[in-house]
């Protein structure tokens, strides 16, 4: 199966051929701050990223990241696509713009202790992670 996605406005498209990690929820402040709430994110392996339209794809730095990460998103509509840390052989990708059916399902919440002061984490029984540490990794078929 081929996953596809895009931005808000078709500037930026892209496919995945692949498997997809299940998502998850990060509370830290950068996600917060760049995606105007939590972010929901899965992650493919790198190689199995490929960018069909990406002239308007920028990147920026992450400043405050624990993983050294950079942002990518569309430069026309602003919508926030990855997180792509250096170290790691996966990229992550903005579940919120992968094309349906996904067939992801929530797989837990990391930075939990950061969330925002304007709302709580349910008791939705779903692990909870301080750090990316601990949290799933690796792509799963």
């Amino acid at each position: 199966m081929v996953a596809t996605g895009r931005c808000l406005c078709g500037a930026v498209r892209y496919e995945v051929h692949g498997p997809l990690r299940e998502v998850l929820l990060c509370h830290c402040a950068e996600c917060r701050r760049w995606s105007g709430h939590v972010f929901a994110a899965t992650a493919a392996r790198r190689d199995d990223l490929v960018l069909l339209e990406r002239a308007a794809l920028r990147w920026i730095e992450s400043p405050a990241s624990d993983s050294a990460a950079r942002r990518g998103f569309c430069g026309s509509c602003g919508s926030s696509l990855f997180w792509d840390a250096p170290a790691r052989d996966t990229i992550s990708i903005a579940a919120g713009s992968l094309d349906r059916p996904t067939g992801l399902r929530v797989a837990g919440h990391v930075y939990a202790a950061h969330a925002g002061d304007y709302y709580e984490l349910a008791d939705d029984g779903l692990p909870r992670h301080d750090r990316l540490a601990g949290a799933p990794r690796s792509v799963q078929d």
